[in-house]
């Protein structure tokens, strides 16, 4: 593992970690889209249906169940804890997410790397995770003013998939036969879903003021 996919992955952690910080200490899940949270879990589940057949190492086991777990504890908080689900702007997260996972499981069916169950299912994880944050980009277009934990939570999303881009170009000019086209345009696209996003959220760091995004 090179530096730039370690810290993407802790990137991608942290994101977690501030996440949760704002959910179960502060009781509040205003501006998070909940709709892009069971994206996020739906492509977790479907990521890591190899955890208990594949072991590749200890530290991607960890990280496999701390996706897994925290995942599905967001949701939960957002769909059951009553402080926190009091606080979740259900009229403004309206995107219909389900119309996202047809058409990347019918992409995942036709353009894969291998017909088996397995991959098939990888390569759906990753199409949806493309297009997963567009819900919570949506929500923030809507509200507009957002609070330094969700904009910080949105901002390391996309650092963590741009180290990725980072790690790919790395691994392509260091390793033989290094080739992933299906992650790469994938995450191409992810990352080009946030970069309105960064704008703005460079801006308001530059100039000390309060992110805010245009309607």
């Amino acid at each position: 593992m090179n530096l730039f996919r370690l810290a993407g992955d802790m990137t991608h952690l942290l994101s977690i970690v501030v996440l949760l910080l704002k959910i179960h200490t502060i009781k509040n899940c205003a501006g998070i889209s909940l709709k892009t949270q069971e994206l996020y879990a739906l492509v977790f589940v479907a990521r890591y249906l190899d955890l208990f057949t594949d072991f590749v190492s200890l530290y991607n086991f960890v990280m496999k169940i701390i996706f897994l777990s925290t995942s599905m504890t967001i949701v939960w908080y957002m769909r059951r804890h009553k402080l926190v689900r009091r606080t979740y702007d259900k009229e403004q997260d309206t995107f219909r997410h389900y119309f996202l996972v047809l058409p990347c499981l019918l992409l995942a069916l036709v353009i894969h790397k291998k017909f088996t169950f397995l991959e098939v299912a990888w390569t759906f994880s990753i199409y949806l995770e493309a297009v997963a944050i567009f819900p919570q980009l949506v929500l923030l277009q809507r509200t507009r003013n957002i609070d330094n934990l969700t904009g910080n939570y949105v901002f390391l999303l996309g650092a963590y998939r741009a180290l990725y881009i980072v790690n790919w170009a790395y691994r392509y000019m260091t390793e033989k036969h290094y080739v992933q086209w299906i992650p790469w345009i994938s995450g191409a696209v992810q990352t080009a879903l946030y970069a309105d996003f960064f704008y703005y959220y460079i801006h308001s760091w530059k100039n000390n003021v309060k992110l805010h995004l245009p309607a």
